[in-house]
């Protein structure tokens, strides 16, 4: 699984900044989710991603095959 979140943003018209400032992370920690690069995110975070990009939790995965 992978996450969706920069073409979410793009499809919105947002920017990752704009997304950072909503979501109050870490900036490292915030990069990492938005790069794929974490192995596990707190649920209160993904329902923040889905309060703020206004989606579901399945909007924002998709499976990928190495």
């Amino acid at each position: 699984m992978k996450f969706r979140i920069l073409d979410i943003l793009s499809e919105k018209g947002k920017t990752k900044y704009w997304l950072y400032m909503q979501m109050g992370l870490s900036y490292q920690n915030f990069n990492k989710l938005v790069n794929n690069e974490t192995t596990a995110i707190k649920f209160e975070n993904l329902k923040a991603l889905c309060d703020i990009l206004e989606c579901t939790p399945n909007d924002l995965f998709e499976e990928y095959y190495k």
